[in-house]
């Protein structure tokens, strides 16, 4: 095995954009308020408010997708209610049953291309209350998505608006996932912005460990005090960070100067390059989204041809002999690294 393979497993293999680490060295040996009440996370907000367009937003920064993601719904919902999410949903699959652990059940349904639509969702709505054993049964208290999908797919400006209809006819918080945000942002055919998101969800979350940051997720409530006391909340689930200035800087750099949708286009950009060799050579497509993960369809064959010189994240697998691998684009990935990686597929 070659231990200088390059990687395209997933989108945090390295650590932080370098104006991060910058800053935090600069500021390294200030003394600073603890949980989030320094004078960075302040600043942090700010700017987190301007971008959304969202003056009153209430803004909690925690450590994890899983851990905020735990802590959000579990904050939303009662005892007696879970949560609708694509049966695809990370919260589904990829969260190891984090939410049924804190005492809510997922409830999936169908997706198409790893998104939810306005019409399932408010079948499966009415579905359920018109059910007669619905006192015996979980409720749906409120509606889990993310941008982009697990599939890498896009939420347009219309069908969220849609989603955002059903959810408020029917009394449920829309709760949006931004693990990989800046990928949302920065991709051209988008077309959903932060005030947008910031407008039609109740509360959302802008992903740092994927998109620049050593670590941390900037929670918005775009109403003020949506959720009375969420910070003793989220003290009560273990995510309160003591040293809270340490997300409050990497999230004050990223709002800073539009870092936050440049490095999210470097993602892109190298991602459609792969995507169009690998159209020209005939390479098979699991599926066809925008962003910055690629699913392709590979012999098992292939599969350990590359695995000598590239890491690749293995997705699912067709048949006996062929497997679904995904390609993940960063912020951090840098040309060199794509330029090998066409080399080894061509």
């Amino acid at each position: 095995m070659n231990d200088k393979r390059i990687s395209f497993a997933s989108d945090y293999l390295e650590g932080a954009h370098p104006a991060i680490l910058q800053k935090l060295m600069e500021t390294n040996m200030l003394q600073t308020a603890g949980y989030g009440f320094d004078e960075f996370s302040e600043a942090a907000r700010a700017k987190i408010r301007e971008a959304c367009e969202a003056p009153a937003a209430d803004i909690f920064f925690l450590i994890g997708g899983t851990q905020t993601n735990a802590t959000v719904i579990d904050a939303i919902l009662h005892s007696y209610e879970g949560v609708v999410a694509a049966d695809t949903g990370h919260v589904s699959v990829h969260e190891a049953g984090a939410i049924e652990f804190g005492g809510h059940k997922v409830l999936p349904i169908a997706h198409e291309n790893g998104k939810l639509t306005a019409a399932a969702i408010d079948a499966y709505v009415r579905a359920f209350y018109a059910d007669g054993n619905h006192d015996h049964m979980v409720a749906p208290g409120m509606v889990y998505l993310s941008q982009p999908t697990e599939y890498g797919t896009l939420y347009s400006l219309a069908e969220l608006t849609a989603i955002s209809n059903v959810c408020h006819e029917h009394h449920l918080p829309l709760y949006l996932d931004g693990a990989r945000l800046a990928y949302a942002l920065a991709c051209g055919a988008n077309d959903v912005t932060l005030p947008d998101i910031a407008k039609l969800c109740d509360a959302f979350y802008i992903g740092g460990t994927k998109c620049g940051a050593l670590f941390g997720e900037a929670v918005v409530f775009p109403q003020h005090d949506f959720i009375p006391h969420f910070f003793t909340i989220t003290k009560q689930h273990g995510a309160l960070l003591a040293k809270g200035r340490i997300a409050g800087i990497q999230f004050d750099t990223l709002f800073t100067d539009r870092l936050y949708w440049k490095i999210g286009q470097n993602a892109i950009d190298a991602a459609d390059k792969i995507r169009s060799v690998l159209r020209e050579k005939g390479y098979p497509f699991a599926l066809e989204n925008p962003t910055n993960q690629i699913f392709i369809v590979l012999t098992k064959e292939k599969c350990e041809e590359l695995a000598k010189e590239v890491e690749l994240g293995f997705w699912e697998n067709i048949d006996a002999e062929h497997t679904v691998m995904r390609i993940a684009t960063s912020w951090a990935t840098t040309e060199e690294h794509v330029n090998r990686l066409l080399k080894l597929l061509s």
